[in-house]
């Protein structure tokens, strides 16, 4: 796979994290990078080395010291990783083992740009990088996208490239996204609502957005499991079936434990709240995955994207109270889909 013709195929999807210029080969190239992209407007460079762009403010430039925090935790242990003896064929079966994965897939076109924000170490850009789509991952955490890049070439996917870019400044084009994807990202910030407000923009009017968030009620039973362990100094980890999955595969474990028993920052959140981001950046709500209604038949096909029949706040609140029952093996979390409205709508 010439990683190089990759990035030239999908360089009109990236941008200058400082100023949202247009981005083009440098000549030239910094010590250690193979080569080096600068923005056509202001003229900074950004190095490119094994085919991933570091498109991303570092903290003595102006960036975000908390987001550093997450990326350094991130850097020990990547998330989610992969087992020693993954295949192509494996990573689909293991993703269309859920329900959601499989809806996702059937929901986007088969022509569609997708960006997967906070993707780790990639599975979920690499099952979804099928078809003619053009699917990106960016992440903050280097050591996770090279995991992911070396999965891609072992695999031979070519139609995915990844970015080290930071979700509040990305190095991403605005409006440029059929689908915007970004689960388990946003309450490991220390603003949701205003690193959400930078990623909605990144899709294209009438594309969605779609966020995976802790929910308020479906979180509890976990953090009453990660309170008994952090109480027995982790060495006990009662009913979760995560863990007990990957007793065999140490780095897997290790990686699961830090991200749900030991990270340095987390929030949670309703479907009430999303809604609210949703309207303040002309967002318009389509549904939740479980569904916020109660008594509706699981979906089915491509029914992702298609508006829920109803948004009553109370008996949406009911529903919740129900996923801490049916999400708690998952840590609580759920699905907000939306869709960005086009210029002239309303």
């Amino acid at each position: 796979m010439d990683s190089h013709v990759s990035l030239d195929r999908d360089l009109d999807l990236l941008a200058c994290p400082a100023c949202k210029g247009a981005l083009a080969w440098s000549r030239a190239a910094s010590k250690g990078a193979e080569r080096e992209l600068a923005c056509v407007t202001c003229d900074a460079a950004y190095p490119v080395t094994s085919a991933i762009a570091s498109l991303r403010i570092r903290a003595e430039a102006g960036g975000d010291a908390p987001t550093e925090g997450v990326r350094a935790f991130y850097t020990h242990a990547p998330f989610p990783g992969y087992p020693p003896t993954e295949s192509l064929s494996g990573l689909r079966r293991k993703a269309e083992r859920s329900a959601f994965a499989r809806l996702l897939d059937r929901a986007i076109p088969g022509d569609a740009s997708v960006l997967e924000v906070g993707c780790g170490t990639g599975q979920m850009s690499l099952f979804l990088a099928r078809a003619e789509r053009r699917v990106v991952g960016a992440d903050l955490t280097r050591a996770s996208l090279e995991l992911g890049r070396e999965a891609a070439v072992r695999f031979g996917i070519e139609r995915v490239v990844f970015v080290e870019t930071d979700l509040r400044s990305p190095g991403l084009r605005e409006g440029a996204f059929d689908v915007v994807y970004c689960s388990g990202v946003l309450h490991h910030t220390a603003d949701p609502r205003g690193s959400f407000a930078s990623i909605a923009r990144l899709a294209k009017p009438g594309g969605f957005v779609i966020v995976g968030l802790y929910n308020v009620y479906a979180r509890f039973p976990h953090r009453m499991r990660r309170a008994l362990a952090r109480w027995t100094g982790f060495r006990w980890f009662p009913l979760d079936p995560v863990l007990t999955s990957r007793s065999t595969e140490s780095a897997r474990r290790e990686a699961w434990l830090r991200d749900q028993y030991m990270h340095p920052l987390e929030h949670r959140h309703t479907v009430g709240d999303v809604q609210e981001w949703f309207r303040e950046n002309a967002i318009d709500y389509v549904r939740t995955y479980p569904n916020a209604l109660i008594g509706q038949e699981p979906l089915e096909g491509d029914e992702l994207f298609v508006p829920a029949e109803d948004d009553w706040g109370f008996e949406s609140w009911l529903a919740q109270l129900g996923w801490t029952r049916s999400l708690w093996s998952e840590g609580g979390l759920f699905v907000v889909v939306g869709r960005r409205r086009a210029v002239s709508d309303p």
